[in-house]
Protein backbone atom coordinates (compact mmCIF):
# COMPACT_ATOMS: atom_id res chain seq x y z
CA UNK A 1 0.00 0.00 0.00
CA UNK A 2 1.19 3.17 -0.74
CA UNK A 3 2.17 6.33 1.76
CA UNK A 4 1.01 9.04 1.61
CA UNK A 5 4.58 11.27 1.14
CA UNK A 6 2.84 14.85 3.01
CA UNK A 7 1.87 14.75 6.43
CA UNK A 8 -1.89 16.00 6.34
CA UNK A 9 -4.16 18.12 8.55
CA UNK A 10 -8.20 18.58 8.48
CA UNK A 11 -9.55 21.66 8.20
CA UNK A 12 -12.88 23.54 7.44
CA UNK A 13 -12.87 24.99 4.06
CA UNK A 14 -14.67 28.33 2.61
CA UNK A 15 -18.02 26.14 1.91
CA UNK A 16 -17.82 24.35 5.26
CA UNK A 17 -16.40 20.94 4.14
CA UNK A 18 -14.05 18.83 5.87
CA UNK A 19 -10.66 19.09 3.72
CA UNK A 20 -7.45 17.71 4.14
CA UNK A 21 -4.35 20.19 3.15
CA UNK A 22 -0.76 19.53 4.17
CA UNK A 23 0.51 20.01 7.84
CA UNK A 24 3.44 22.01 6.73
CA UNK A 25 2.13 24.26 4.10
CA UNK A 26 3.33 27.68 3.83
CA UNK A 27 1.14 30.42 5.35
CA UNK A 28 3.18 32.62 3.18
CA UNK A 29 2.08 30.63 -0.35
CA UNK A 30 -0.50 31.79 -2.12
CA UNK A 31 -1.81 28.71 -3.61
CA UNK A 32 -4.44 30.42 -5.64
CA UNK A 33 -1.66 32.55 -7.76
CA UNK A 34 0.96 29.98 -7.78
CA UNK A 35 0.45 26.80 -10.18
CA UNK A 36 1.88 23.88 -11.87
CA UNK A 37 1.78 21.09 -14.94
CA UNK A 38 2.67 17.43 -14.75
CA UNK A 39 4.65 17.42 -18.53
CA UNK A 40 1.25 15.49 -19.46
CA UNK A 41 -0.95 18.32 -18.70
CA UNK A 42 1.35 20.76 -20.47
CA UNK A 43 1.75 18.26 -23.67
CA UNK A 44 -2.27 18.48 -23.82
CA UNK A 45 -2.54 22.06 -23.68
CA UNK A 46 0.40 22.01 -26.31
CA UNK A 47 -1.33 20.12 -28.38
CA UNK A 48 -4.91 21.30 -28.30
CA UNK A 49 -4.03 25.08 -27.57
CA UNK A 50 -1.34 25.51 -29.86
CA UNK A 51 -1.22 22.96 -32.35
CA UNK A 52 -4.96 23.17 -32.62
CA UNK A 53 -5.59 19.39 -32.29
CA UNK A 54 -9.07 18.34 -31.24
CA UNK A 55 -9.98 16.77 -27.95
CA UNK A 56 -9.62 13.38 -29.83
CA UNK A 57 -6.14 14.00 -30.78
CA UNK A 58 -6.86 14.90 -34.55
CA UNK A 59 -5.95 17.78 -36.71
CA UNK A 60 -8.87 20.26 -36.16
CA UNK A 61 -10.14 21.30 -39.64
CA UNK A 62 -9.39 24.80 -40.89
CA UNK A 63 -6.61 25.07 -38.38
CA UNK A 64 -4.30 27.74 -39.57
CA UNK A 65 -1.35 28.07 -37.51
CA UNK A 66 0.67 30.12 -39.32
CA UNK A 67 3.25 30.87 -36.51
CA UNK A 68 2.68 27.40 -34.60
CA UNK A 69 6.47 26.28 -35.14
CA UNK A 70 7.83 29.53 -33.66
CA UNK A 71 4.65 29.11 -30.39
CA UNK A 72 5.53 25.53 -29.86
CA UNK A 73 9.08 26.12 -29.86
CA UNK A 74 8.94 29.53 -27.08
CA UNK A 75 6.57 27.49 -25.18
CA UNK A 76 8.73 23.99 -25.02
CA UNK A 77 12.29 25.98 -24.37
CA UNK A 78 10.59 27.93 -21.22
CA UNK A 79 9.02 24.51 -20.01
CA UNK A 80 12.27 22.79 -20.47
CA UNK A 81 14.93 25.83 -19.46
CA UNK A 82 12.86 27.53 -16.83
CA UNK A 83 13.91 30.72 -17.83
CA UNK A 84 11.37 33.32 -17.25
CA UNK A 85 9.88 35.29 -20.23
CA UNK A 86 11.83 38.24 -20.48
CA UNK A 87 14.92 35.82 -20.39
CA UNK A 88 13.53 33.46 -23.05
CA UNK A 89 11.90 36.62 -25.02
CA UNK A 90 15.10 38.45 -25.87
CA UNK A 91 17.70 35.50 -27.09
CA UNK A 92 19.59 36.26 -29.72
CA UNK A 93 20.09 33.35 -32.42
CA UNK A 94 23.82 33.59 -31.33
CA UNK A 95 22.82 32.49 -27.67
CA UNK A 96 21.00 28.75 -28.91
CA UNK A 97 22.89 25.88 -28.61
CA UNK A 98 23.27 23.95 -31.49
CA UNK A 99 22.50 20.76 -31.93
CA UNK A 100 25.43 18.06 -31.95
CA UNK A 101 26.04 14.46 -34.14
CA UNK A 102 26.59 12.77 -31.25
CA UNK A 103 23.32 13.08 -29.93
CA UNK A 104 23.43 14.73 -26.03
CA UNK A 105 20.16 14.49 -23.94
CA UNK A 106 20.58 18.31 -22.81
CA UNK A 107 22.35 21.35 -24.30
CA UNK A 108 23.70 24.61 -22.27
CA UNK A 109 23.80 28.64 -23.37
CA UNK A 110 24.28 31.29 -21.20
CA UNK A 111 21.64 33.83 -20.26
CA UNK A 112 23.55 37.36 -20.13
CA UNK A 113 23.01 39.38 -17.02
CA UNK A 114 21.49 42.54 -18.84
CA UNK A 115 18.29 40.03 -19.30
CA UNK A 116 18.21 38.01 -15.80
CA UNK A 117 15.92 40.01 -12.79
CA UNK A 118 19.13 38.81 -10.60
CA UNK A 119 21.17 41.10 -12.98
CA UNK A 120 24.09 38.19 -12.93
CA UNK A 121 24.72 35.86 -16.32
CA UNK A 122 24.06 32.22 -15.50
CA UNK A 123 23.97 28.93 -17.58
CA UNK A 124 20.48 27.73 -18.79
CA UNK A 125 19.79 23.72 -20.14
CA UNK A 126 17.15 22.91 -22.84
CA UNK A 127 16.68 19.14 -23.91
CA UNK A 128 17.64 18.19 -27.37
CA UNK A 129 14.21 17.53 -29.12
CA UNK A 130 13.15 21.26 -27.80
CA UNK A 131 16.83 22.20 -29.03
CA UNK A 132 15.66 20.66 -32.47
CA UNK A 133 12.47 22.55 -32.47
CA UNK A 134 13.75 25.66 -32.02
CA UNK A 135 16.41 24.84 -35.03
CA UNK A 136 13.44 23.50 -36.93
CA UNK A 137 12.00 27.48 -36.63
CA UNK A 138 14.75 29.25 -37.30
CA UNK A 139 14.80 27.21 -40.82
CA UNK A 140 11.57 27.47 -41.51
CA UNK A 141 9.10 30.43 -41.07
CA UNK A 142 11.83 32.71 -39.24
CA UNK A 143 14.01 31.77 -42.50
CA UNK A 144 10.66 33.04 -44.67
CA UNK A 145 9.76 35.90 -42.90
CA UNK A 146 12.78 37.20 -43.04
CA UNK A 147 13.18 36.97 -46.63
CA UNK A 148 9.87 38.69 -46.90
CA UNK A 149 11.27 41.45 -44.57
CA UNK A 150 14.27 41.61 -46.69
CA UNK A 151 12.44 41.81 -50.30
CA UNK A 152 9.88 44.99 -48.72
CA UNK A 153 12.82 46.99 -47.72
CA UNK A 154 11.40 46.36 -43.64
CA UNK A 155 15.18 46.80 -42.69
CA UNK A 156 16.62 49.31 -44.52
CA UNK A 157 13.86 52.19 -42.78
CA UNK A 158 14.26 50.70 -39.02
CA UNK A 159 14.95 53.89 -37.09
CA UNK A 160 17.73 52.11 -35.22
CA UNK A 161 19.80 49.17 -36.69
CA UNK A 162 23.07 47.85 -35.51
CA UNK A 163 24.89 45.83 -38.11
CA UNK A 164 27.11 43.18 -36.24
CA UNK A 165 30.65 43.21 -38.10
CA UNK A 166 32.14 41.22 -35.78
CA UNK A 167 32.11 38.64 -32.68
CA UNK A 168 35.63 38.57 -30.59
CA UNK A 169 36.12 36.44 -27.55
CA UNK A 170 35.04 33.12 -26.13
CA UNK A 171 33.46 33.21 -22.35
CA UNK A 172 32.80 37.37 -22.64
CA UNK A 173 31.88 37.88 -26.10
CA UNK A 174 32.04 41.45 -27.58
CA UNK A 175 29.66 42.37 -30.73
CA UNK A 176 31.78 44.89 -33.09
CA UNK A 177 28.95 47.10 -35.33
CA UNK A 178 27.87 49.93 -37.20
CA UNK A 179 25.15 51.93 -37.50
CA UNK A 180 23.37 53.23 -40.75
CA UNK A 181 25.28 56.37 -40.32
CA UNK A 182 28.18 54.87 -40.59
CA UNK A 183 29.10 55.27 -36.09
CA UNK A 184 31.19 52.02 -35.11
CA UNK A 185 30.60 50.85 -31.64
CA UNK A 186 31.10 47.71 -29.56
CA UNK A 187 28.86 46.20 -26.55
CA UNK A 188 29.57 43.34 -24.42
CA UNK A 189 26.80 40.44 -24.87
CA UNK A 190 26.65 40.03 -21.52
CA UNK A 191 25.61 43.48 -21.44
CA UNK A 192 22.88 44.37 -24.21
CA UNK A 193 19.65 45.37 -23.20
CA UNK A 194 16.64 43.92 -24.35
CA UNK A 195 15.73 47.48 -26.53
CA UNK A 196 19.69 47.24 -27.96
CA UNK A 197 19.36 43.30 -28.78
CA UNK A 198 15.87 44.66 -30.89
CA UNK A 199 18.33 46.68 -32.97
CA UNK A 200 21.28 44.43 -33.48
CA UNK A 201 21.67 42.85 -36.87
CA UNK A 202 24.02 40.31 -38.65
CA UNK A 203 24.57 40.21 -42.60
CA UNK A 204 22.80 37.51 -44.34
CA UNK A 205 23.27 36.22 -48.20
CA UNK A 206 20.14 38.16 -49.07
CA UNK A 207 20.89 41.15 -46.88
CA UNK A 208 20.55 42.35 -42.80
CA UNK A 209 18.90 39.91 -40.39
CA UNK A 210 17.55 39.99 -37.49
CA UNK A 211 19.66 38.63 -34.76
CA UNK A 212 16.66 38.40 -32.20
CA UNK A 213 15.54 34.95 -32.29
CA UNK A 214 11.64 35.15 -31.89
CA UNK A 215 10.15 37.24 -35.05
CA UNK A 216 6.64 38.20 -36.10
CA UNK A 217 5.21 37.65 -39.18
CA UNK A 218 6.51 41.35 -40.64
CA UNK A 219 10.10 39.57 -39.82
CA UNK A 220 10.38 42.33 -37.12
CA UNK A 221 11.43 41.45 -32.95
CA UNK A 222 8.37 40.01 -31.40
CA UNK A 223 8.67 41.73 -27.82
CA UNK A 224 8.68 39.40 -24.79
CA UNK A 225 5.42 41.11 -23.55
CA UNK A 226 3.48 39.57 -26.44
CA UNK A 227 4.02 36.33 -25.31
CA UNK A 228 1.15 36.56 -22.94
CA UNK A 229 -1.58 36.94 -25.60
CA UNK A 230 -0.08 33.70 -27.07
CA UNK A 231 -0.57 32.01 -23.88
CA UNK A 232 -4.26 33.49 -23.13
CA UNK A 233 -5.12 32.47 -26.77
CA UNK A 234 -4.35 28.98 -26.26
CA UNK A 235 -5.57 28.60 -22.97
CA UNK A 236 -9.02 29.89 -23.79
CA UNK A 237 -8.71 27.33 -27.14
CA UNK A 238 -8.31 24.25 -24.41
CA UNK A 239 -11.24 25.85 -22.55
CA UNK A 240 -12.99 25.93 -25.66
CA UNK A 241 -12.51 22.69 -26.96
CA UNK A 242 -12.10 20.47 -23.97
CA UNK A 243 -14.49 21.78 -21.63
CA UNK A 244 -16.94 18.81 -20.51
CA UNK A 245 -14.15 16.23 -22.13
CA UNK A 246 -11.99 16.45 -19.05
CA UNK A 247 -12.54 17.99 -15.57
CA UNK A 248 -10.39 21.12 -15.39
CA UNK A 249 -8.63 22.47 -18.91
CA UNK A 250 -5.32 23.15 -19.24
CA UNK A 251 -4.30 26.36 -18.62
CA UNK A 252 -0.73 27.66 -18.67
CA UNK A 253 1.29 31.17 -18.61
CA UNK A 254 4.77 31.94 -19.27
CA UNK A 255 5.92 32.16 -15.26
CA UNK A 256 3.91 28.15 -14.84
CA UNK A 257 6.43 27.13 -17.21
CA UNK A 258 9.38 28.02 -14.39
CA UNK A 259 7.19 26.66 -11.80
CA UNK A 260 6.74 23.59 -13.79
CA UNK A 261 10.21 22.79 -15.02
CA UNK A 262 11.34 23.81 -10.74
CA UNK A 263 8.57 20.63 -10.15
CA UNK A 264 9.90 18.41 -12.80
CA UNK A 265 13.48 18.65 -12.07
CA UNK A 266 13.14 18.42 -8.47
CA UNK A 267 11.55 14.76 -8.67
CA UNK A 268 13.82 14.08 -11.23
CA UNK A 269 17.03 14.70 -8.95
CA UNK A 270 15.46 13.19 -6.34
CA UNK A 271 14.38 9.90 -8.16
CA UNK A 272 18.28 9.61 -9.45
CA UNK A 273 20.04 10.39 -6.41
CA UNK A 274 17.78 8.24 -4.40
CA UNK A 275 16.80 5.46 -6.53
CA UNK A 276 18.87 4.79 -9.52
CA UNK A 277 22.43 5.06 -8.12
CA UNK A 278 21.13 3.45 -5.02
CA UNK A 279 22.75 5.01 -2.32
CA UNK A 280 22.96 4.28 1.61
CA UNK A 281 22.62 6.81 4.26
CA UNK A 282 26.46 7.86 3.98
CA UNK A 283 26.78 7.85 0.57
CA UNK A 284 23.80 9.84 -0.13
CA UNK A 285 25.50 12.62 2.41
CA UNK A 286 28.86 12.56 0.75
CA UNK A 287 26.84 12.71 -2.91
CA UNK A 288 25.14 15.90 -2.07
CA UNK A 289 28.45 16.95 0.37
CA UNK A 290 30.33 16.77 -3.40
CA UNK A 291 27.83 17.94 -5.63
CA UNK A 292 25.15 19.51 -3.82
CA UNK A 293 21.02 19.02 -2.73
CA UNK A 294 19.02 18.18 -4.98
CA UNK A 295 16.99 21.32 -4.12
CA UNK A 296 20.37 23.65 -4.32
CA UNK A 297 20.26 22.08 -7.88
CA UNK A 298 16.99 23.40 -9.00
CA UNK A 299 17.55 26.99 -7.47
CA UNK A 300 20.89 27.43 -9.10
CA UNK A 301 19.03 26.31 -12.35
CA UNK A 302 16.57 28.89 -11.48
CA UNK A 303 19.03 31.54 -10.80
CA UNK A 304 17.36 32.46 -7.05
CA UNK A 305 19.47 33.58 -4.60
CA UNK A 306 17.68 32.77 -1.39
CA UNK A 307 17.07 28.82 -1.44
CA UNK A 308 14.16 29.79 0.38
CA UNK A 309 12.54 31.40 -2.78
CA UNK A 310 12.88 28.22 -4.45
CA UNK A 311 11.55 26.10 -1.24
CA UNK A 312 8.11 28.08 -0.64
CA UNK A 313 7.01 29.77 -3.16
CA UNK A 314 8.25 27.62 -6.44
CA UNK A 315 8.34 24.42 -4.86
CA UNK A 316 5.46 24.60 -2.60
CA UNK A 317 3.58 21.59 -3.74
CA UNK A 318 6.51 19.88 -1.84
CA UNK A 319 8.37 21.74 0.09
CA UNK A 320 6.78 19.37 3.09
CA UNK A 321 7.61 16.15 1.46
CA UNK A 322 8.66 13.16 2.84
CA UNK A 323 10.56 12.10 -0.28
CA UNK A 324 12.06 8.67 1.16
CA UNK A 325 8.21 8.32 1.78
CA UNK A 326 6.82 9.12 -2.06
CA UNK A 327 10.05 7.50 -3.16
CA UNK A 328 9.03 4.21 -1.20
CA UNK A 329 7.60 2.30 -4.05
CA UNK A 330 11.18 0.71 -5.39
CA UNK A 331 11.62 0.74 -9.40
CA UNK A 332 11.53 -2.53 -11.62
CA UNK A 333 15.26 -3.43 -11.81
CA UNK A 334 17.48 -4.95 -14.99
CA UNK A 335 19.63 -7.99 -14.85
CA UNK A 336 22.51 -6.08 -13.20
CA UNK A 337 19.95 -5.04 -10.79
CA UNK A 338 20.37 -1.30 -11.34
CA UNK A 339 17.02 0.66 -10.87
CA UNK A 340 15.42 1.86 -14.42
CA UNK A 341 14.57 5.38 -14.47
CA UNK A 342 11.89 5.25 -16.77
CA UNK A 343 9.58 8.23 -17.93
CA UNK A 344 6.90 6.21 -16.94
CA UNK A 345 7.73 6.06 -13.10
CA UNK A 346 8.45 9.98 -13.10
CA UNK A 347 5.21 10.29 -15.04
CA UNK A 348 3.40 8.36 -11.96
CA UNK A 349 5.61 10.13 -9.24
CA UNK A 350 4.07 13.76 -10.72
CA UNK A 351 0.97 11.94 -10.75
CA UNK A 352 0.97 11.29 -7.43
CA UNK A 353 1.47 14.42 -6.28
CA UNK A 354 -0.68 16.52 -8.32
CA UNK A 355 -3.68 14.26 -6.24
CA UNK A 356 -2.28 14.94 -2.59
CA UNK A 357 -0.87 18.87 -3.33
CA UNK A 358 -3.16 21.83 -4.27
CA UNK A 359 -1.99 23.24 -7.26
CA UNK A 360 -1.11 21.06 -9.97
CA UNK A 361 -2.31 20.29 -13.27
CA UNK A 362 -2.67 16.73 -14.31
CA UNK A 363 -4.49 14.66 -16.33
CA UNK A 364 -7.84 12.61 -15.97
CA UNK A 365 -6.56 8.76 -16.28
CA UNK A 366 -8.84 8.23 -19.13
CA UNK A 367 -7.75 10.88 -21.47
CA UNK A 368 -4.77 9.50 -23.76
CA UNK A 369 -2.07 12.38 -25.34
CA UNK A 370 0.01 11.58 -28.11
CA UNK A 371 3.98 11.32 -27.18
Amino acid sequence: MAVNPIVMRTIVDRHGQLVEVPEARSKNTRSSNVHWLTPRAFRLWVEVGLRGYTAEGLPALGWVGRTEDRNVAFVELLFSSGMRLTEGGSLLTIEIPRSALQGRRYYSGRLAKAVTKSKKARTYYAAAPVVGLVEGYQESTRAAAVRQAQAKGRYDSLPERKLVTRITGLRKQVLHWVNQDGVTGETALNDATVEERMTLFTEGPAGPEPLWLWLNESGLPFRPQSWENVFRTASKRCQDVLAGVVAEPPFCTPHMCRHSMALYMLVVLHHVVDLRMGLTPEERRDFRLLYGDPWRMVQDLLGHSELETTRAIYLAPVSDLQLRSLLADPDPVDEQGDAAVTQHRVTALLSRLAQESEGIQDLDEKLVVRP
